[in-house]
Order: structure tokens, then sequence, then C-alpha cells
């Protein structure tokens, strides 16, 4: 193992009813921006549920609603300048991973003079940042418990992760029964991006790390079992419960402890493909990772392999580590298949033609990958595999 720091100052309230508890964190009197999606949060209650706390503090409100599934930074920079004209004191975002990652940028913007891209593109520090909490209505990304953001610049078509320890959320409340509404496909999608930021992680370098590969083993067998179950009941508070739990737990710091960080060139991929193409990020992930898989298993097949075994099961009698290896590699995308994830860009009516401009966006920032170094050709091995 690696010598570690594990930091992570979010507040987590988990749990049916625990709306409540934003009534009782959050001071009386205070500016607050609302940040949430589309209308979903109107049509299931939720909107009236978050409005219902803010007003037991005499809160003063104003929103910004209209946030899309890949946020995008001309939407950022009209919550910094709501936050900066209306002197706003904390912001509440509502909704799934892109409200979370938009009002995080919105939240470290709103404390910069300059353009918030400055930020995301690093060329200036983030020093300062309105604080913000979360309501969590799509178990997905893990935004709610970890301090990463992804932003769409739609003008020059990139897609860009970025992160700082300000923009922890200082608390979320995550209420199962909030996700019964999230639709088929939007759920098949977070299962998978849920499962993606596991395997992420799980490729790494570090030796001597039995504990953290077991527990990423077993939540992705956990995910395995529970997810067919819930697409058979969308409102099922039982496996919407686990499915809430797997989602942040797979991206909040604790699958990273002791090792390299894992690998991450699958989402750097699929960043640059819906930077260019606008396809949710699950669909893209479940297309990617497998082929990934097969990429790196033909120079290295045994961590490929350890999952195969561990985590789909699948015995190693008689064949090489290759064979296995490949069994594994189609048993993540038979898996994802059966949830009714997409298996092929042209799934999305992608093709060839803007190949070369994924894959430069590929590497906008440098190193792409840690358990296998990607170049250009394996990037660009992988997008023709997953023609």
């Amino acid at each position: 193992m690696n010598t570690f720091l594990q930091y992570n100052p979010t507040k987590l309230y988990f749990g049916k009813g625990q709306i409540e508890q934003v009534s009782t964190i959050l001071e009386k009197g205070l500016k607050v921006l609302v940040v949430y999606g589309g209308g979903s949060i109107q049509r299931n209650g939720v909107y009236d549920d978050v409005m219902k706390e803010l007003k037991k503090i005499e809160a003063n409100i104003f929103e910004l609603s209209g946030v899309e599934p890949n946020p995008r930074l001309t939407t950022v920079r009209k919550g910094v300048d709501i936050c900066k004209t209306e002197g706003i004191d904390f912001i509440l975002a509502v909704g799934g991973g892109s409200v979370i990652d938009c009002t995080k940028a919105i939240s470290a913007g709103a404390k910069f003079d300059g353009d918030a891209w400055e930020l995301i593109t690093g060329k200036a520090p983030i020093e300062s940042a309105l604080p913000f909490g979360t309501v969590l209505t799509l178990a997905a990304t893990g935004s709610e418990m970890n301090s990463v953001s992804v932003i769409t610049n739609w003008e020059t078509k990139d897609k860009l992760g970025w992160g700082s320890p300000l923009v922890f959320p200082t608390f979320s409340i995550l209420d199962p029964s909030y996700t019964f509404s999230v639709p088929r496909d939007q759920t098949v999608y977070g299962i998978v991006d849920s499962m993606s930021h596991a395997l992420e992680h799980y490729f790494h370098r570090t030796e001597n790390t039995p504990m953290i590969d077991g527990f990423i083993e077993s939540l992705l067998r956990t995910a395995i079992a529970t997810g067919p179950k819930l697409l058979e009941d969308l409102e099922s508070f039982e496996h919407r419960e686990t499915m809430m739990y797997i989602s942040t737990t797979a991206f909040n710091g604790t699958l990273m402890n002791g090792t390299d960080g894992g690998d991450w060139a699958t989402h750097r991929i699929e960043h640059a493909i819906s930077a260019v193409y606008d396809i949710p990020h699950g669909g893209g992930l479940a297309i990617l990772f497998p082929n990934w898989l097969e990429h790196v298993l033909l120079e290295d097949p045994s961590r490929v392999k350890k999952l195969a075994v561990n985590v789909f099961g699948i015995s190693p009698e008689g064949k090489d580590d290759t064979e296995v290896a490949k069994e594994g590699a189609k048993a993540l995308r038979d898996f994802w298949n059966s949830l009714g994830a997409p298996s092929t860009l042209r799934d999305y009516d992608i093709d060839d033609q803007e190949f070369a401009a994924i894959v430069e966006k590929t590497f906008i920032k440098p190193g792409v990958g840690t358990y296998k170094e990607m170049d250009h050709e394996s990037v660009r091995d992988i997008l023709k595999r997953s023609l």
C-alpha cells in the first residue's frame, strides 16, 4: 500500500425524510440560490419539500433552473452572475451529478474575479468558494460526496474534469425515495456510471491492497445483484437505497485509499466523445469500458482475470490468463447489455468521422491512464473497437 491521507468533510444525511435536516443546518435569513435541472423535481414533489424547508428558515430564495445533463459553461456563468449580483450566501443543488457539478463550478466562480473557465482549465488557482449543499435525486456520479466536477464548454467542444478541496459539499441529503421517478434509461446509466467509478479505482498498479480490492469487488458484486432487481421495480425503496449508497461510495475517496488512485483513461475518452456528440455519460462508459478491458488485457491480462474470477465468478480451470480475462470483459459487456445499456458508438449514430478530434481532446490534459498509459494509437484502437 501507499501512504495516504483520507479527507472528506461532507456530512451525509442518508435515509427517508432527511430533507428535514436542511432547516436545522442552515441559518435563518440566508440568501440561497437553488440550482436544478428540468421540471422533474417539481413533478415529483422534491421541489416543494425543499422550498418548505427553506421557508422555515426565512431564506431569501433565488433559482437557477435548466442545468443540462452535460452541464455547460454558459449555465455556470449564469449562476456566477446571480451569486455576485444578489450577494448569495449559500447554494443548494437539487438534482443529480450534473446539477451538483454545475453548482461546484458556480461556487468557485462566485469567489473569482475572472471567468470560471480559467478555474476549470487550471489557468487560475481556486482560492475560495461559496458553501453549498446537495439534495440528491439521481444515483450515479458520486458528486454529492466528492470534490470533483466535469463541465462542458460547448463553444470550444471541450469537456473537462477538475477539482478542489474547496468544493466538497458541506452536506448532502440522500433520500432514496427521491429517486423513484428516475426513468429506466437514466437508472441504467446510473448503474453503469457507479460501476465504472469502482472499476477505474480497481485498475491500479499498487501492491498489497487486498482490503481495498476486496471492497471494490464486493461493491461490484452488489451492483450486479441489485441492478436487475431495481429495473424490475423502479419504486423499490430497498433497491434504490442500495444503489444510492453504492454510487456515493464508489467515488467519495474510499476506494482509492492506499493505491495510486486508479486509471481513469476510459473517463477521459468518454469526456472527449460527449464533448463532440453530447451523449449520456453512462451510455458512453457502457460502450467504452469493455473495449478498454480488451485493449489492456492483450498486454497484461492479470488484473482483468482477477476481475473475471472474483466479480463475475468465471472459472479459470483449464484456461490461460488471457482466455479468462477475455471472458471477464465479455461478462461486463453482457451484464450492461442485459440492463439495456448501449454497446457500440453506432447506437448513438457515431461513426469514425470525428475520431481524430476525439483523440486530440482526450489528450487536452497530459497523462491519460495509469494502469496503462495511453498514447494516441491506444485511444484510436479503443474507439475502433467501440464502433
